[in-house]
């Protein structure tokens, strides 16, 4: 089902513009055109069906993006989106479904303590186990939430979580996540198929078994009569006539990319949702056009916590390389995130709870994998257990690796771990020369790194691997942190002197006080103003399922959230 139409049909006005197709912007959509309203979203990204998502290494090559210091590197539009600083390096999903196309799929709600920390505005807070709860689970119904089920194959990666979890006494469940794993039409009426269990979730799920985007909110956006528009990119937004003016490029060798390139488009309402990077690029873009707007914009960013690690060569078999094509001759990997050593009920403190899943090393990638990881262990893995046997064992599935290829031997023997807690939530974002910068000095070196290390330590010895932390440590003399759930920049607040929207989603207008800007909200990570330490994409969700509720029912508008299935012949 093509979900996009042609750029010729883009019109000069619309009700409402939604920038951005993440799960801010879809759900935005879909429920502001059931609530009979002329939607109108824009995707800077391609739209990419299941089958168009790469296979190989050249294929993943050419769908990378990197935004550096000193320029970019490979197409606008390609899929991974990487923003490499010297603190930080975040990874972004550009296309039609935003990060949902190559995230976790992992469906987990926040703590509710987090909702305390003074970070958060008093009335956003007294919506905790009302509107945001009720947003939870629309999201939930929609998204089609569940766990791997019973009767489906064992999978030997979450094997191994569970058996350090057990050996660590450290709470453990299988990963609520957003996947198909039964042939038919889902609660939109899109018909999706079973899982094929080939782990490349990562890169794009080529078996309609993922529930991105593009499986639910989106189509259900079309069918009530909004209209989709791919590789658009907004540059910023102004304030004209009482009207708003979205200032946009048009990308890509259409036809219309060439004979017209720059547009402006008129809107009542805008609903600005294009990622965390990418909603405050717009914002400060904006406001260097004329826009006042809180000083508060480009604070309190955060990587949510999150550190990538792995358990290399362990004694016991883990099996976390995709299969991609080959899934039909290849035992089963499993779903990207099976899953999940959860701390946070062991906790009395929040900030110090841990969560710990186990990932996946797509296809597409598996090729360097086995010199990539023995490069890494010999520059700063830690083994974890000795002994002459031990130490020949070792060396002899590296070998295997070496000859027989990542579905085998150490290769075959390394554990993923990917962990989200709580750092200080302090980081700036800031533009320079119209690239989106992150500044925050000695993130390496908070507390939290140490923690998760001192666990992840402890959980390689469990499984009798070599402990190897942050990759990027073992070849950089910096100690930068990646992550792949940004948030903050445009933090929400009280007032403009302490964040950039209200708990609505509404923009502040100046520099201090509670006055809004008319007809412009955002709805997106961004907005999230302190770190939530689990994957962003359900809180993200409700979020916005409770801020587009509000904004309707202010407007007395009627969202119709009735499910029904669907003609899908168009």
């Amino acid at each position: 089902m093509q979900l996009s139409s042609p750029k010729s049909e883009l019109k000069k006005r619309y009700q409402i513009v939604v920038i951005g197709s993440g799960y801010g912007g879809s759900i935005a959509a879909s429920r502001l055109a059931r609530a009979g309203q002329e939607v109108c979203l824009l995707e800077r990204g391609r739209e990419l069906q299941p089958g168009d998502y790469p296979n190989s290494e050249l294929e993943l090559a050419k769908e990378t993006q990197m935004n550096t210091p000193l320029g970019r590197v490979g197409s606008k539009t390609a899929l991974n989106e990487y923003h490499v600083n010297d603190e930080m390096t975040v990874l972004v999903g550009c296309g039609l479904g935003g990060g949902s196309i190559i995230n976790g799929n992992v469906a987990l709600r926040t703590d509710p303590r987090i909702f305390e920390h003074p970070d958060w505005p008093q009335p956003f807070r007294e919506d905790v186990t009302t509107r945001l709860a009720r947003g939870y689970e629309l999201a939930e119904q929609m998204l089609g939430t569940t766990t791997y089920p019973d009767n489906f194959p064992t999978v030997a990666k979450f094997e191994a979580l569970q058996k350090t979890a057990a050996a660590l006494n450290a709470n453990f469940y299988p990963a609520p996540m957003n996947v198909t794993f039964k042939d038919g039409p889902n609660v939109v009426g899109i018909e999706q198929k079973a899982c094929r269990l080939c782990g490349d979730c990562m890169t794009g799920c080529n078996y309609h078994a993922k529930n991105t985007l593009i499986m639910n909110y989106l189509p259900d956006a079309k069918k009530h009569g909004a209209r989709i528009f791919t590789e658009i990119e907004v540059h910023h937004l102004a304030r004209s006539d009482g009207e708003w003016t979205v200032h946009c490029r048009i990308l890509g060798d259409s036809d219309a990319a060439k004979a017209q390139p720059e547009r402006i488009i008129k809107a009542g309402l805008v609903i600005l949702a294009a990622g965390t990077l990418g909603s405050t690029k717009i914002m400060f873009r904006s406001r260097q056009a004329g826009l006042a707007l809180s000083p508060q914009l480009g604070h309190h960013f955060s990587g949510n916590g999150d550190v990538g690690a792995f358990a290399y060569n362990n004694d016991v078999p883990v099996n976390a390389v995709g299969t991609g094509p080959k899934a039909a001759s290849k035992p089963p990997v499993g779903p990207l995130i099976n899953g999940v050593i959860d701390t946070r009920p062991q906790v009395d403190n929040w900030q110090e709870g841990l969560v710990i899943q186990e990932g996946t090393f797509p296809s597409a990638a598996a090729l360097p994998l086995a010199k990539g990881l023995k490069v890494m262990a010999t520059a700063s893995g830690k083994d974890t257990d000795k002994g002459l046997v031990d130490k020949l064992k070792e060396k002899y599935r590296e070998w295997v690796s070496f000859f027989r290829g990542p579905y085998h031997g150490a290769v075959h023997h390394t554990l993923m771990w990917l962990v989200m807690t709580h750092d200080d939530s302090r980081g700036r974002l800031v533009l320079e020369k119209d690239r989106i910068r992150i500044i925050w000095p000695d993130i390496g070196d908070q507390p939290f790194a140490k923690r998760i290390n001192d666990f992840l330590r402890r959980g390689t010895a469990v499984l009798g691997g070599t402990f190897v932390s942050n990759p990027l440590w073992s070849l950089l003399a910096d100690r930068p942190m990646v992550t792949s759930h940004p948030l903050g920049g445009c933090p929400m607040g009280e007032d403009a002197w302490r964040g950039v929207v209200n708990h609505k989603g509404q923009v502040f207008s100046g520099d201090g006080g509670t006055a809004v800007h008319e007809g412009l909200y955002i709805c997106d990570g961004s907005v999230i103003p302190h770190s939530i330490g689990v994957n962003l994409m359900l809180t993200i969700s409700a979020m916005t399922e409770r801020a587009i509720a509000i904004l309707a029912e202010e407007r007395g508008w009627q969202i119709d959230y009735r499910l029904r299935g669907y003609d899908n012949s168009n």
